[in-house]
């Protein structure tokens, strides 16, 4: 496997300095690790990511009734 180009995330770096880190792969999946466990590593697809992160900033997944 090639080596990762990690970048830490805009919104990491907070008070306790926990930061994420994420890197893109030649067959265009991402991968994403925490600076306090960097040896687990997750991968998605970017659509995943951005599904994810819609829900995020949309204030979470609604229940349906």
């Amino acid at each position: 496997m090639p080596e990762l180009h990690w970048q830490k995330s805009s919104y990491s770096g907070g008070p306790e300095g926990n930061c994420l880190y994420l890197a893109s792969t030649a067959d265009g999946t991402i991968r994403l690790r925490e600076s306090d466990t960097p040896d687990v590593i997750l991968a998605t697809a970017p659509e995943g990511l951005a599904a994810l992160l819609q829900t995020l900033k949309s204030g979470g997944p609604t229940a349906v009734g």
